[in-house]
């Protein structure tokens, strides 16, 4: 029970941290249309986690009742606690990196989702197969981007580049298995996200030849991991520290 626990604040987490991080374009975003898509999806990443935090509650509550609440989980935890990847924490920078960010890790959890649609455990296997409608869209809009601003003016294309090499370092985090991971994978209850690279670099390498950025990804900093076992950046403490504010100076506010 408890790696099912802990898988799934995982991915909660993962949903929640991007989420809050698109949502600080909403009002600054380059075009009215591009500012409402962002914030969109932002939206759906923290319904995702909603989900998601909605479950762990019902699980840690069982069978003895604990004060777990989806807003618990969110606000109330440390940030040695939370389970998500470093690539979501790290700062939005300008629109490229953004951008890229969520190409990254729409790709990844696209192919993610897919899988976990058949897990064991039948309610998320249910939140899975509602979520991919999302991440399709995601993954199909920041392609776009990618593309549009890759292969576009001089600027556009060096901000591109910019932004794989400031956010390549995290990628291999997301194939790393945590030990949650593995033993919710043995269950058949979780992916094996070790089996999923494959497919995300050839999704990545199809759409980087439609942006005539490298595709030889050699990354400029040592990769870097930990975010699965709560070893975080500081850019994760001031994201807690906004995002928890209100629910920690007024307790027991909901959504």
């Amino acid at each position: 029970m408890k790696e099912l626990i802990n898988y799934t604040l995982h991915l909660a987490d993962d949903s929640l941290i991007l989420g809050h991080r698109n949502s600080e374009w909403t009002g600054h975003g380059p075009i009215l249309e591009q500012d409402i898509a962002i914030s969109n999806i932002a939206l759906d990443l923290i319904g995702q986690a909603r989900n998601f935090y909605q479950y762990a509650s019902t699980l840690i509550n069982n069978p003895t009742p604990k004060y777990a609440t989806e807003d618990t989980l969110a606000y109330l935890r440390n940030t040695n606690e939370f389970k998500n990847c470093l690539l979501v924490e790290q700062p939005n920078g300008d629109w490229a990196k953004t951008i890229l960010r969520q190409f990254f890790f729409s790709a990844y959890q696209f192919h993610l989702y897919q899988h976990l649609q058949n897990s064991r455990d039948g309610t998320l296997a249910a939140i899975a197969e509602k979520s991919l409608k999302e991440v399709t869209y995601h993954l199909r809009w920041s392609s776009e981007w990618v593309i549009r601003l890759g292969d576009g003016t001089e600027e556009s294309h060096s901000r591109m580049v910019n932004a794989v090499d400031d956010l390549w370092m995290f990628t291999d985090e997301l194939f790393q298995p945590a030990l949650y991971e593995l033993l919710a994978a043995g269950e058949g209850f979780g992916v094996n996200v070790s089996s999923l690279k494959n497919e995300w670099l050839k999704k990545v390498k199809d759409i980087f030849d439609e942006a005539t950025l490298p595709t030889s990804f050699e990354a400029k900093k040592e990769p870097s991991s930990g975010g699965k076992d709560g070893k975080h950046s500081e850019h994760l403490e001031k994201i807690l520290a906004e995002m928890q504010f209100l629910q920690r100076t007024y307790p027991n506010s909901e959504w």
